[in-house]
């Protein structure tokens, strides 16, 4: 086929020349969507926003300013750059309805196909799990700190929000990004709110000299791996590309990257905006403590700061933070879990109807989901150790791979972006590694 040109770039289809179309596809001419588009870009936005909302604040600032520093101004690069090389890959396939799954197996053959999958699955299911806690512990630290109420039992509460979520997803995407949008509105005035009302506290004497060049890297390569997940909206990004197929066609790769650039302003400019205002007003000690007792940093504000203000505010950004990020990786794990059964058990869906299979599992992550809120683990450990590694190869490594390997994104070879992309996932997997066994 002849590539069709969006902007300064292009996608091909195959390497061998074909006659052009007798009937060039209409939406190659349609106008832009703005409003699917703002939704998209706010939809992603609020996937993103619940890692850097509740734990980014504690680990990035116990690594100290001068790191947080650095990575403030890496982090937008290395945001857009890598999800732009994932939804590129995802646009590269012609089929409207093809998600990263099924492009992973056209492309890679079916054995790397599934393995693709099935980290891909990895990747984004525990952090599924990670949701689940973090909102039974944040309502049951409003009840009991801000209500004074007694705390309800554990099983119940847990199985009762996550069910709530679970519903808003079942009743469908385009449900979905309409909540979305009403939770993530009012979260970027509250965050902006929470942001300048702390500025008063800020204490910048605890954060006093400039640490040895070698703690300084240090200290870098071990955040490097957290700002990667606070700012991960890749669970996200395989429906929102196939929706950009579905409504722009050839020019699904060029408007993409549109939103992404717009998602990944607001991430830089709200989330670590907000970042610093809690590092400076915490300081060290207060991180430290909001850590051990495994809260979201708002949750650990409302409760020490002594202010009416921050004890209801904070509770509710991360309720809305959690429930917006919630709902875009339930889509990458459902998606995840799907591709899976498909490329292994019922590739033709002849045993199992897509309902059915859905159904099944709506049911397997509701009823994990609910069990690891019961058992309360380290939120930031899961994180560390199961969450990161995986999100980085799938993110960060996996396309660049892609891009070298599959003939469809060959305009897209030999760009600076692409080294920067590698390096910064080797930094990431390297930092999780060291961490993990350190």
């Amino acid at each position: 086929m002849v590539p069709h040109r969006t902007g300064s770039t292009s996608i091909t289809q195959s390497t061998d020349a074909a006659p052009p179309a007798a009937h060039p596809d209409p939406r190659a001419q349609e106008p832009v969507h703005r409003r699917l588009e703002t939704n998209w870009s706010v939809s992603l936005f609020g996937t993103a926003v619940g890692a850097g909302v509740l734990f980014l604040p504690i680990n990035a600032g116990l690594g100290g300013l001068w790191p947080l520093l650095i990575v403030t101004v890496l982090i937008g690069p290395m945001t857009y750059f890598s999800h732009r090389a994932l939804s590129r890959f995802v646009c590269a396939s012609p089929e409207p309805r093809a998600d990263i799954t099924v492009v992973a197996r056209t492309n890679f053959g079916e054995g790397a196909g599934r393995l693709i999958t099935v980290l891909y699955f990895l990747a984004v299911y525990p952090i599924v799990l990670i949701y689940a806690v973090g909102i039974t512990n944040t309502v049951d630290s409003l009840l009991v700190n801000q209500l004074g109420l007694q705390s309800p039992p554990r099983w119940l509460l847990s199985g009762a929000l996550v069910a709530l979520l679970m519903l808003v997803m079942l009743a469908g995407q385009r449900i979905m990004l309409i909540i979305t949008q009403w939770l993530v509105y009012p979260l970027i005035l509250i965050l902006l709110g929470v942001t300048l009302y702390l500025i008063p506290s800020w204490d910048f004497s605890v954060f006093h000299g400039v640490p040895s060049a070698g703690n300084l890297l240090l200290s870098l390569w071990l955040v490097i791996p957290v700002l990667v997940f606070a700012f991960n909206h890749s669970p996200a990004i395989s429906q929102f590309s196939v929706s950009m197929k579905h409504t722009y066609g050839p020019r699904a790769s060029e408007r993409a990257s549109v939103v992404l650039r717009r998602s990944t302003l607001l991430l830089v400019v709200f989330t670590m905006g907000f970042v610093w205002s809690c590092v400076l007003a915490l300081g060290p000690m207060g991180l430290q403590s909001a850590k051990t007792q495994n809260l979201p940093v708002l949750s650990y504000l409302a409760n020490s700061h002594g202010s009416p203000f921050i004890a209801y505010l904070g509770p509710a950004v991360a309720l809305a933070a959690i429930a917006s990020s919630f709902f875009g990786h339930y889509m990458g794990a459902a998606e995840g879990a799907v591709g899976i059964v498909r490329s292994m058990v019922d590739r033709d869906g002849s045993l199992i109807s897509d309902k059915r299979l859905r159904a099944a599992v709506a049911a397997f992550i509701f009823i994990t989901g609910w069990i690891v809120a019961i058992a309360n683990p380290s939120i930031l450990s899961l994180i560390e150790s199961l969450a990161g590694p995986v999100i980085a190869v799938i993110l960060y490594l996996m396309p660049m791979y892609a891009i070298h390997r599959i003939p469809a994104l060959a305009p897209y070879r030999g760009k600076a972006s692409n080294v920067f992309v590698t390096v910064a996932g080797l930094v990431a997997v390297s930092g999780i590694v060291y961490g993990l066994v350190s």
